[in-house]
């Protein structure tokens, strides 16, 4: 029995480093581990759902959540104690994030703030949604930006990445980035079994816009190439209309003066 007991703190204790770990590798402004520990919100919140989560499973459901409300008072980042959440989840910044009773977090996961892991379905009819998959997994290595919303009991395949402000509500595939509302697929990693680079606020250095606003900025180039075609074709039909310039006797008089004034004419 103390083996065993020995063995889970060992465990917890593991986990523990690797989220700091996680954190400092991640966060070009943590300095130190000792910072990590005492000043990130994001990690603060993770400890305290490992908490909540070990009375959830053992039906402490009141405790867990009264210990999950103190951190969404502490931190300003609401984990439900229902949450699966894997090794190493940094929650930058943090602000915000919402993270749902069934939604699942794999390994070396990275939230930025005001990212919701939500549901769905209607609040009504609780009874019928008890213990039935709401809310979405996250992959290993998957990247979601700030402000993004990732809906419904879906999958985002691993090392896919989020675009900021994005909203999610179909799967997505691995190692592809979808950007927009509704998210559509941007970029395509290449699959070479590598993996992804970590990419701040889940768009990188390359410029991924959404394909949407891509065709919209096409057509608008187009219809402006239009327009001023347009116009000079209506130029054109309106010289043609007036015809020839016909010249009055008193044009031609005026003409003769200034040709006669003119000491070189």
């Amino acid at each position: 029995m103390r083996a065993a007991q020995y063995r889970r703190n060992g465990h917890m204790f593991k986990h523990i480093s690797d989220d700091i770990a996680a954190v400092i590798e991640r966060d070009p402004a943590a300095r130190s581990r000792i910072e990590v520990i005492l000043l990130y919100s994001g990690f603060h919140a993770v400890m305290f759902h490992r908490f909540a989560h070990a009375c959830y499973k053992r039906g402490w459901f009141f405790l867990a959540k009264l210990i999950s409300q103190f951190s969404r008072f502490i931190t300003g980042i609401e984990i439900h104690p229902g949450a699966k959440i894997g090794r190493r989840l940094f929650i930058d910044h943090g602000m915000g994030v919402v993270i749902g009773e069934t939604a699942e977090i794999g390994d070396n996961v990275t939230l930025y703030h005001d990212v919701t892991l939500g549901g769905v379905a209607p609040s009504i009819d609780s009874d019928k949604q008890r213990d039935v998959k709401r809310h979405p997994t996250l992959c290993d290595n998957v990247i979601v930006g700030s402000g993004a919303q990732v809906l419904g009991p879906i999958t985002v395949g691993r090392c896919a990445r989020v675009g900021a402000n994005s909203v999610v509500v179909k799967d997505v595939p691995e190692r592809v980035t979808v950007v927009g509302s509704p998210a559509r697929a941007a970029k395509s990693g290449a699959n070479n079994g590598t993996e992804a680079r970590f990419a701040a606020y889940g768009i990188g250095a390359e410029e991924l816009q959404d394909p949407v606003f891509k065709v919209m900025d096409g057509l608008l180039d187009k219809v402006q190439s239009l327009s001023m075609r347009v116009e000079e074709l209506e130029k054109e039909l309106e010289n043609e209309r007036r015809g020839p310039v016909m010249l009055t006797s008193e044009d031609i008089e005026i003409d003769i003066k200034l040709k006669s004034d003119d000491p070189k004419a």
